[in-house]
């Protein structure tokens, strides 16, 4: 279409100039308070924020928000306040009129008016329209029921989350989703998280067949079956039936899907009809020039709507681009839209994917192709003339915005063409990797955060201007604010730019090799986003390996268990071999099987139900303990039920010599035999026992209770020591008899055994709710300093009481002896065996 000139036409009788100081601000009104028409304001602010009065119309009754972090909202990874980008004080700071749950209806370009639907009318000297797109309702009979829905605004989500209600509320409800795209994979992956049963229908043979070559869509397929979706390619909806309301789907080969919801994604369309009543311009979308001006030099267009050069865009990154120039045009610059080329990189369902460029190949193309099939990475790069055609990756996108750089520029990757596949790390580095070499190599317009449109010269603008932290930098440029799948792009960048003045908010060691979070991150997000699984968790957390590994599963186990004590279900598969088996394997494969004595005390029943088992299961060697209890060795695993119900019937229940866990309590016989002692050491020792054990710790936890000073017991090598005086009890903290021997910290003294009682469990919630998961409590207290255990325990009156109500009432869901579960067949393993996890043998005791 033909350019504008967008100056004013000079006339002879013009009357003299007004000043800018004298002239006052002409009137913008935008229709539409989505990311386009939003996005387009701040730019022209970021100008000049003088020039223009602002009015936006909106027909939803909420602010800003960033709609594709609708997904994580269904999935109930974000809450709405989470994904709002200008909150009410953006609207008031800058004067902006914000009229919502009222869209315009009419526009009279004549008389310079829009007409909303209360009857509003409102002037303008500049329009812009950013109406989006309208989501394709299939023609098919059945379409207007209730229960039949699309999947693009916060009323589509709160109608998904009320069915899930319903659903759960009836015994599970079921779903179909039509359309295989992102939108409608998004939608049956949020569903599946709220518990309903959920079947996808995609009339074409590859999922996301736009982003997606035929192998990448076969691995998503695979992978979202295998998380319960059931996933239908080449379906083709024949109607939607249902009495009054949605009751199910029918295909046209016969084949019926009932479901009390229907959530169609089967794509989009420009939303144009405003546009083409008011006279404009229209094909596709809303036809406009470089600087969005529509075939009315008075109205502009920007988004989704529009139509540039004959090209609709209905993606992200080609709207920021829009909107810059835009702004550009309005304040009266001169650098124009010149188009896109695009990209996508997404993240489906928890599953990382990008493509761009043309990936179908075809005469002179060359495909390098990557597979990793159990750790589910797919990378195909299409190579033409030595130049990037297109790619696809799946699983492992960090390389997407190289191969994306390289395919813009049409850079010559013939000379490194061997190392391309193995990603830009690699291929910079002559086949070493140098990951933050790769980004400094970056171009400074590369993207770096597709959510926001933010570059990579942005990101080091705002690192420059001092935002000296991810948060500072998600505060200014938005960079990784959204999905945070760019996060460590950011955090390369501030290491890159600040060098040895980066603090490294998470250059701490990592969880595992699975994250870039470290095991304070997990624990705080764990706590902070309400997480409920191990699953969520790695979605969550965009975990690189959907099924962790050895490492990070037993860790994260613990993390939720302590959080949420009484909800959270065990995850027997995530826990070592020990734990699972509930005795200690032994070199040979045979276990051995510790029953616990209350305080290292025993009696003639406990003793003959032992050597009862000893004989009837042919127990080559029975130890005492360190722990002050018997040790069975010898006993196979097949016999080991036999072995718990023997000892059960005689009173005694397990001992957890295997377990991240209160292991034993260590007593002298004290006051009430020993001429030295000076408190009731033994019977302490058991009140302690009884109150602490079958407690899950972060590591093996130890408790001694000495009569005197002389320290029989050996308090002052244990996690928690208590030494009777004359005057009451030290308690003593952080000990450890094992490789590296450590003499204990002394906590305080206190009056009475009730105090001594309580301090425990209050020493024990903090250790469980801040070391991290194999840390002993030695190595914690040398990490975090005696003080700051004093500073939590001891400055605050109410802290003691509140530590210890938190530690007796997750207790209320852990002391019930694993062994006696077992032998009722209440203890069986929650969870199937992660594919890619094989739980593995602790380290000795």
């Amino acid at each position: 279409m033909d350019f504008h000139d967008h100056r004013e036409p000079e006339r002879d009788d013009a009357p003299a100039p007004v000043t800018a100081v004298d002239r006052p601000p002409r009137h913008l009104v935008v229709i539409g308070n989505g990311m386009a028409g939003c996005r387009a304001v701040e730019e022209l602010i970021a100008r000049d924020a003088d020039r223009y009065r602002v009015t936006i119309f909106g027909a939803e009754p909420h602010v800003n928000y960033n709609r594709i972090m609708l997904s994580p909202v269904l999935a109930g990874e974000k809450t709405f306040e989470e994904i709002v980008i200008n909150g009410h004080d953006w609207y008031a700071d800058n004067g902006i009129e914000l009229i919502a749950s009222d869209p315009v209806v009419a526009i009279d370009r004549s008389n310079r008016t829009v007409t909303a639907r209360s009857g509003r009318q409102v002037g303008y000297d500049k329009l812009l329209i950013a109406t989006g797109s309208d989501p394709f309702i299939i023609p098919v009979p059945g379409k207007d029921l209730p229960g039949v829905i699309s999947f693009r605004d916060m009323k589509d989500v709160d109608h998904m989350l009320a069915a899930a209600e319903d659903g759960k509320a009836a015994g599970g409800g079921q779903a179909v989703v039509i359309g295989g795209g992102l939108l409608g994979l998004e939608a049956a992956h949020g569903l599946t998280l709220r518990g309903m049963k959920v079947t996808v229908l995609h009339i074409m043979p590859i999922l996301m067949e736009r982003q997606l070559d035929e192998a990448a869509g076969w691995l998503l397929k695979t992978e979202l079956e295998r998380r319960g979706q059931t996933v239908l390619t080449g379906a083709d909806t024949a109607e939607i039936y249902g009495d009054g309301k949605v009751e199910g789907v029918r295909l046209k080969d016969g084949r019926e899907i009932p479901a009390s919801l229907v959530v169609m994604a089967v794509g989009i369309r420009p939303s144009i009809a405003l546009a083409r009543d008011a006279g404009l311009d229209v094909g596709r979308g809303i036809r406009v020039d470089d600087h969005m001006v529509t075939s009315d030099p008075d109205v502009l267009a920007v988004g989704e709507c529009v139509e540039h050069n004959g090209t609709v865009y209905g993606l992200v990154a080609p709207l920021w681009d829009m909107c810059r120039s835009l702004a550009d045009g309005l304040v009266e610059r001169h650098s124009g839209y010149r188009g896109s080329i695009t990209s996508t990189k997404l993240k489906v369902s928890g599953i990382d994917v990008f493509s761009a460029g043309d990936f179908s190949g075809g005469d002179g193309a060359e495909d390098i192709v990557l597979r990793d099939a159990s750790r589910g990475i797919y990378k195909r790069v299409v190579v033409k003339d030595d130049r990037i055609a297109g790619c696809v990756l799946y699983g492992d996108t960090a390389d997407g915005n190289w191969y994306f750089d390289l395919l813009k520029k049409r850079e010559d990757v013939g000379a490194i063409r061997d190392l391309l596949i193995f990603g830009q790390a690699f291929a910079s580095g002559g086949g070493q990797a140098d990951p933050k070499a790769a980004v400094a190599a970056l171009s400074d317009d590369a993207e770096i955060c597709g959510c926001n449109g933010v570059s990579k010269a942005k990101v080091c603008q705002a690192i420059v201007d001092g935002a000296a932290s991810l948060d500072a930098i998600r505060a200014t440029c938005k960079a990784s604010a959204s999905c945070g799948s760019c996060t460590g792009l950011v955090e390369q960048l501030l290491s890159i730019t600040l060098g040895s003045d980066y603090g490294g908010e998470r250059s701490v060691k990592t969880l595992c090799k699975c994250t870039s979070f470290g095991h304070d991150d997990v624990r705080r997000e764990i706590v902070a986003q309400n997480m409920r699984s191990i699953p969520d968790v790695m979605q969550k957390l965009h975990w690189s390996t959907p099924d962790g590994c050895s490492a990070c599963r037993p860790a994260l186990n613990y993390y939720l268990l302590c959080a949420l004590p009484g909800e959270y279900v065990d995850d027997q598969q995530s826990r070592f071999v020990n734990e699972r088996m509930h005795a200690n394997i032994q070199k040979d494969g045979t276990y051995s099987v510790v029953p616990r004595m209350w305080g290292g005390l025993t009696n003639p029943r406990e003793l003959r139900a032992i050597a009862d088992v000893v004989d009837k299961f042919n127990a080559p060697m029975v130890k005492v303990t360190g722990g002050q209890r018997l040790d069975i060795f010898g006993i196979r695993k097949e016999d080991l039920p036999a072995v718990w119900a023997d000892l059960n019937a005689a009173g005694m229940v397990s001992g957890h010599a295997y377990g991240k866990s209160l292991r034993t309590v260590k007593t002298c016989v004290g006051s009430e035999w020993c001429r030295f002692g000076t408190q009731d050491s033994t019977g302490l020792g058991v009140k302690i026992e009884r109150m602490t054990w079958g407690s899950w710790m972060p590591h093996k936890f130890k408790i001694a209770v000495s009569g005197c000073p002389r320290n029989c017991a050996e308090a002052t090598i244990k996690d928690f020591g208590v030494v009777c005086v004359d005057s009451g009890y030290e308690l003593h903290v952080g000990g450890n008899g094992g490789i590296k021997v450590r003499a204990t910290d002394l906590l305080c003294k206190v009056a009475t055994e009730e105090e001594a009682m309580d301090y425990c469990a209050a020493f024990i919630q903090l250790y469980r709710e801040e070391a991290r998961y194999l840390e002993r409590t030695a190595p914690w207290i040398e990490r975090v300093g005696l003080d700051h255990i004093t500073s939590r325990l001891l400055d605050d009156p109410d802290a003691v009481p509140a530590y210890a109500e938190r530690f007796r009432f997750s207790q209320r869901f852990t002391q019930n002896d694993p062994w006696a579960k077992r032998v009722a067949g209440e203890d069986r393993e929650q969870h199937a065996p992660m594919a890619s996890f094989k739980p593995q043998v602790e380290e000795p005791a």
